[in-house]
């Protein structure tokens, strides 16, 4: 089985690559995946911006339709779309200068992950930051 981002690359991300997530597919919905995510990762200091079609104010952070759409820089994106959507997200991602792409546990695109990789940003797919931040202290 093809290991989609070594440990090194995981710790980069949640130690290095910056302190604002775009987390796609967060809505205010709290029995969803994407709203404990995205609460563990406040609790260790993120900034968390949600971004879902409906734009919804979530966790106290305000909600963007798109990626192309948030008016700040944004360090990481966390993608909590099916894996035959999140290939597109990734590509967002680059063009919008993120610097990372983190596809949640399940989410996995062998295509997307050598676009990401080949255009400069650090990718993990198929792992929780909510596992991962906890586990490496």
């Amino acid at each position: 089985m093809t290991s989609y981002g070594d440990e090194a690359t995981v710790r980069d991300i949640l130690t290095a690559k910056g302190d604002t997530w775009a987390v796609v597919g967060l809505s205010s919905n709290t029995a969803r995946a994407a709203y404990g995510v995205a609460q563990v990762l406040q609790r260790y200091g993120k900034r968390i911006v949600p971004v879902h079609p409906k734009a919804e104010t979530v966790l106290g952070e305000p909600g963007y339709p798109s990626l192309a759409e948030i008016p700040f820089p944004v360090d990481v994106v966390d993608v909590f779309v099916n894996s035959a959507l999140a290939g597109e997200v990734a590509d967002q991602a680059a063009a919008v200068g993120a610097g990372a792409v983190w596809f949640q546990l399940g989410v996995v695109d062998g295509a997307a992950y050598e676009r990401t990789t080949a255009a400069g940003l650090a990718m993990v797919m198929d792992k929780c930051p909510a596992i991962e931040i906890p586990r490496l202290g």
